[in-house]
């Protein structure tokens, strides 16, 4: 996966936006106001954080070399993924679905509806 193919698969999800909170060279990708994604426009290895259901977090870390404890984040609920040859792109947008549909999960309904009506 590339750092554009990374960008333009998050922006397909519905409502997503792509914000810079915490500095000039960190990407955020978002629903609802709630990070789904991140990554460093600046590393020359491409990285991506994702949500993680605990269980599952643990499970992924434990099969995957290139699946790691979330870099600055809740270790908990929360992976580091190397993008390399371990992970093809198809199981690294897997992994960004479940992220994105955890977190869209999580806000309010009324939230939900308003994000599905404007597809």
């Amino acid at each position: 996966m590339t750092k554009a193919s990374l960008e333009k698969y998050c922006l397909s999800k519905h409502g997503a936006v792509k914000e810079y909170p915490f500095d000039k060279m960190t990407a955020v990708y978002k629903v609802g106001g709630k990070m789904f994604a991140l990554s460093s426009d600046s590393a020359a290895e491409l990285r991506i954080n994702l949500k993680c259901d605990p269980l599952y977090a643990a499970e992924l870390r434990s099969i995957y070399a290139c699946v790691e404890p979330g870099y600055h984040m809740n270790k908990r609920h929360w992976n580091t993924v190397v993008c390399n040859q371990e992970a093809d792109d198809r199981l690294v947008q897997e992994w960004i679905d479940d992220s994105y549909d955890l977190v869209f999960a999580s806000l309010p309904k009324k939230l939900q509806h308003e994000i599905k009506a404007r597809v």
